[in-house]
């Protein structure tokens, strides 16, 4: 069955609940995701390569954990369960920072991001992440714009780095 999708206005009401086939390919259609900064307590951020078999920035290196909250969940159990499903982890004990809109000629979110501290296995999910590897923050900023980040991580680090000031 395919996976259906809260639709929703700026402030991430609800408006409508259709296919994610329908709402992906439509920027118009704006629906919510969540994001998880993950870091090491050196402060290096852990990145997920996404798999070659994505519809969306495939190859690239992106934000630790992502995905769609699902129609009727709560952010905070689709943190969770994101958690889970890519990386494995389920200790790592998330705290919201911050929520902005994120569109591109493909779609359109509203990300709420969350962000912890962890340390231990990281058993990933090889179906949807190629590889996985902690980055200093420096090596980041260098290699913004160079086109082996997703837009949407660009835009999520960029957010990011404002908020931390």
């Amino acid at each position: 069955m395919e996976e259906l999708l809260d639709v929703v206005n700026e402030k991430g009401e609800v408006i409508d609940t259709l296919p994610r086939s329908v709402i992906h390919g439509n920027p118009s259609l704006m629906h919510r995701v969540v994001h998880v900064l993950v870091f090491n307590i050196k402060g290096d951020l852990l990145l997920q390569r996404r798999s070659m078999n994505k519809d969306v920035a495939p190859g690239k290196w992106d934000t630790s954990v992502g995905g769609h909250i699902d129609h009727g969940e709560e952010v905070i159990e689709s943190v969770r369960r994101e958690m889970e499903e890519e990386l494995g982890v389920t200790t790592c004990g998330p705290e919201f920072l911050y929520t902005y809109i994120h569109s591109n000629p493909y779609e359109t979110e509203v990300v709420y991001t969350h962000s912890c501290v962890y340390e231990g296995d990281v058993r990933f999910n090889k179906e949807e992440i190629d590889e996985v590897r902690f980055w200093g923050i420096d090596e980041i900023r260098h290699n913004l714009g160079k086109g082996i980040f997703s837009d949407n991580f660009e835009h999520e680090f960029r957010t990011y780095m404002e908020f931390q000031k």
